[in-house]
């Protein structure tokens, strides 16, 4: 559970290509196109002709390439959301595998999205059984192509542990981004990983060596107050998770508007006019597509759990974690039934302790928010939190996760 060693990361050294290589990248949110486009550049690094076409997003698009569906077309979240959009989702589905049967990829990069990766996966996995049983039948050899590598893995060791099997069976090689998936999976179900390094500690190091604006610009820039310290709100990226979450959020946080401004990370993929029903007469100001810049200034957060808590806790704010369930005090009761983990939280997960505050399902009040929002904005609490936050650093590591990522995927290209 602590930090990686050297032996979890396999480096393989390769010749300059003497083909074109052909990268087919599949994401299906704002984090899958932020650090698929980081995943391109290093690859364009070690492959300066290498081509790419993908479901992604516009920072997939500004690397270049073909992008064939926007991931918006793709992020639905929640039973009833997914059930009422399957029509869309079983033709973009359809869409992708033939896409990448005519495009004929030498890789197929898939990043996180597992309901729909996996999918595509055992697609390609079942053509490649039937070409090999065809050219045995007829004593050919048969190019194993394409090759499957699936950068940030699915997060099987919190639910859904029996897609292990489809991954071993048509995933060729699967990279880590957090460094307590190497014993789950290859002393758990003995299946060797590569753990590359923690991409959002990197973009969030990076952000904070290139960014220098001071907070009173910031707010200038942003119709905010120099005067009141931030109480950034995190609600998440997909309309049902911010439906969910920020009401409660806002009423728990509004508390404190006296003293502080509260201030909404709008996300990339959300139009302003979603929000406007949950801030419509709250003391709430909406400052879009500027996570990291709003993180940077906060004093502390309300953040719906993912890839946020993690960034929260590298820009040092200290946070409460919020989600809400459907039948919470069911859900409560049941959680260490459905769930395999102890917490929810990626900054509690990768610590392997509690770090931060976790309120979920049954323990998801806006009385229990106020509390423990009230607990980190001074005091103990705070202190505490912010040396745990340093524990998670030491955790991740300093390495390049897209360019250790490139290096092994090029150098495996290479020996095919």
């Amino acid at each position: 559970m602590g930090a990686p060693n050297c032996n979890s990361l396999h480096f393989i050294i390769h010749p300059s290509y003497p083909f074109l290589v052909k990268y087919y990248l599949i994401v299906g949110e704002a984090s899958g196109d932020l650090h698929a486009s980081r995943l391109m550049h290093a690859l364009q690094h070690e492959d300066p002709e290498a081509e790419f076409r993908f479901f992604g997003g516009d920072l997939m698009t500004a690397v270049g390439g073909t992008r064939v569906r926007h991931y918006k077309d793709l992020a639905y979240m929640g039973f009833v959301p997914v059930l009422l959009h399957l029509p869309t989702i079983f033709r973009n589905m359809k869409l992708c595998k033939k896409d990448i049967r005519d495009w004929q990829p030498d890789a197929v990069i898939l990043v996180d999205y597992p309901g729909f990766n996996l999918s595509i996966a055992s697609d390609i996995s079942r053509r490649k059984q039937r070409r090999r049983r065809e050219a045995a039948s007829e004593g050919e050899r048969t190019a194993d192509s394409p090759a499957v590598y699936y950068y940030i893995s699915p997060k099987i060791w919190a639910w859904k542990e029996y897609r292990i099997k489809n991954i071993k069976r048509d995933v060729d090689e699967l990279f880590s981004i957090l460094p307590f998936e190497v014993p789950f999976f290859e002393e758990c179900h003995h299946y060797p990983i590569h753990y590359v390094g923690n991409p959002t500690a990197e973009e969030v190091s990076h952000f904070q060596r290139t960014h220098d604006e001071t907070f009173e610009a910031f707010c200038e820039r942003n119709g905010l107050e120099n005067t009141r310290p931030i109480i950034a709100l995190l609600a998440g990226s997909r309309r049902q998770e911010i439906k969910d979450n920020l009401p409660a959020m806002v009423e728990a946080a509004k508390h404190f508007a006296g003293e502080y401004q509260l201030v909404l990370a709008g996300a990339p993929s959300i139009d302003d006019g979603y929000y406007e029903p949950f801030v419509a007469g709250q003391p709430v100001k909406l400052v879009r597509n500027q996570t990291y810049e709003l993180l940077s200034h906060a004093h502390a957060a309300l953040v719906t759990s993912g890839t946020a808590t993690l960034e929260t806790a590298l820009f040092g704010v200290p946070q409460v974690v919020c989600y809400e369930t459907p039948l919470p005090f069911l859900i409560g009761k049941l959680r260490k039934m459905v769930l395999k983990v102890k917490y929810i939280s990626l900054v509690n997960l990768i610590a392997d302790r509690e770090v931060v505050r976790e309120l979920v399902a049954d323990t998801f009040t806006v009385d229990n928010i106020r509390h423990e929002l009230e607990a980190v904005l001074g005091g103990s609490s705070r202190k505490v939190m912010l040396e745990g936050y340093e524990e998670v650093k030491r955790r991740l590591g300093e390495e390049s996760a897209p360019d250790n990522a490139a290096r092994i995927m090029t150098g495996l290209l290479a020996g095919r």
